[in-house]
């Protein structure tokens, strides 16, 4: 176990210092305009809502498993929040209520993809790809595939709101990170999430209720991406059908890039952060190198491959 924990500090320390490699380089190349402060406050917006989808990405991914409906949970969340309080619908309901709602009804997509898992034993790449497919169309339907806005004036202002002169977005993805780091570390629902991915049928054996772990695993990445859907809808102003597209992908990547084994049993939130931030800053950087923003796909891409590749190397070496 302390072999593991020196593994995984190892790793989060040489993705850092590819970060500040990242920064210095992205400085000099462009002229210092990487470190004005209105670049990095958009990096860290940028970052934070991926960020935050991330962060549930990394439970799933450690119990050995994959969630592709966590982008559209967030076009959903966003859209539930922007009908309920829409001044040009019918309803208006007041914000927190439809926050409320919002983050209710991502909680119950996550735990139908959890009983889907465990009792239906449909894979998770299967089961979460269909529950992908119905909650897009969910989002299409309702919204007629239309923009919904007139969203409240002081939801809409969060998006710009900073404290201590860093963006509100990105410090719920800090609280949010601090927290799940916590729990992962020190209760024992970050015991069992490691136990279970590591080996389920001795997690089992030991006592551990497999079923309701994999529901609370599920319920909660589920419930980051709504909280994600909300932090969109805020800075969108607007409650978007095609929000939160593709942010599956991504969130799959950082939390490769950060450390996490697609086996199970491997990950951090801490390294997962790092991985957000990796892609967000190549992607950043690019933008003010003017490089074609396909071609950073391709870059981005390469580098997910080569971070499963790694992951699939040590795996061999410790199974030998």
């Amino acid at each position: 176990m302390a072999k593991k924990g020196g593994r995984r500090a190892f790793a989060e320390r040489n993705l850092l210092i590819i970060i500040i490699i990242m920064a210095i380089f992205l400085s000099i190349a462009t002229k210092g305009n990487f470190y004005s402060w209105e670049n990095i406050s958009n990096l860290l917006r940028q970052s934070s809502i991926n960020g935050v989808v991330a962060i549930g990405m990394t439970l799933i991914i450690i119990t050995g498993g994959i969630d592709l409906s966590v982008g559209s949970i967030v076009g959903l969340s966003g859209m539930t929040y922007a009908i309920l309080t829409s001044n040009r619908g019918e309803i208006q309901m007041s914000s927190g209520l439809a926050i409320l709602i919002s983050l209710g009804i991502a909680a119950l997509i996550g735990l139908a993809n959890g009983v889907a898992v465990h009792d239906g034993k449909v894979p998770p790449f299967i089961a979460t790809l269909g529950m992908m497919t119905l909650v897009r169309g969910l989002v299409m339907y309702v919204s007629s595939g239309r923009m919904i806005t007139g969203i409240p004036m002081g939801f809409r202002q969060f998006s710009v709101a900073t404290f201590l002169n860093i963006p509100a977005l990105a410090w719920i993805w800090i609280i949010l990170a601090l927290f799940m780091t916590f729990v992962l570390k020190y209760t024992m629902f970050g015991r069992n999430l490691y136990a279970i991915g590591s080996n389920k049928e001795a997690a089992r054996l030991s006592g551990i209720n497999i079923r309701l772990n994999m529901y609370s695993f599920y319920t909660v990445a589920a419930l980051f991406s709504g909280i994600a859907g909300l932090m969109l809808a805020t800075r969108m102003a607007a409650g978007v059908p095609t929000g939160g597209q593709g942010y599956e992908l991504d969130a799959i990547a950082s939390v490769v890039i950060g450390g996490a084994s697609l086996s199970g049993g491997v990950g951090t939130v801490f390294g997962t952060a790092l991985g957000a931030l990796i892609i967000q800053t190549m992607r950043n950087g690019g933008n003010l190198l003017g490089v074609d923003p396909f071609i950073m796909q391709i870059i981005i891409g390469a580098l997910i491959i080569l971070a499963v590749f790694f992951d699939q190397y040590l795996k061999g070496r410790r199974e030998e």
